[in-house]
């Protein structure tokens, strides 16, 4: 496992790095659970610039990320990734490259905007019902792959919120 990797169980709103991942929706708008709690304790000025995004780009696609500012967040930037809907395993080969671009998509805007620090949470595992341990093994394999080959990122934050995506990550060496 790279050094550069952490897990930690918490709030992901709390966070002082560079930039926090949020699991958005295709509207960027805010909704429930980390995006909506980002949202919240950013404040408007996320809304804001999602707002001019969407005016200028269309809605996010699936597997794809955008930054904003952090707002009020200890966070400097908020980049915002939109996971796929778990469909009970009926298209799961394209749902996984999906969540994978979730992850590469938002480390490759990380370093085209000299972040060094960032942290994600579970995308995709809470109502868009990914399973939990699955979604975990493609969040780490495509977090160790992106470093093997990029040394600008100096620390990656894996943050749960709850005990069991915590003990499904430590499962998995962290």
């Amino acid at each position: 496992m790279d050094a550069r990797i952490k897990l930690q169980q918490g709030d992901i709103t709390k966070l002082a790095v560079d930039a926090i991942v949020n699991a958005a929706n295709s509207s960027l708008m805010g909704g429930g659970g980390v995006d909506g709690a980002i949202h919240r304790a950013g404040g408007k000025q996320i809304l804001e610039e999602c707002i001019k995004i969407v005016d200028r780009l269309g809605r996010c696609k699936t597997g794809n990320a955008i930054i904003t500012n952090g707002g009020r967040l200890p966070a400097k930037y908020v980049i915002h990734t939109v996971g796929p809907v778990y469909n009970g395993g009926k298209n799961v080969l394209k749902e996984e490259e999906q969540l994978a671009g979730c992850y590469a998509n938002s480390l490759k805007l990380a370093v085209e905007n000299g972040i060094q620090t960032i942290a994600f949470p579970n995308i995709s595992t809470g109502v868009y019902r990914f399973p939990k341990q699955r979604a975990a093994e493609i969040a780490v394999a495509t977090v160790e792959n992106f470093l093997a080959e990029n040394h600008q990122i100096t620390q990656v934050i894996f943050i749960c919120f709850d005990d069991e995506n915590l003990g499904i990550y430590q499962n998995l060496g962290l």
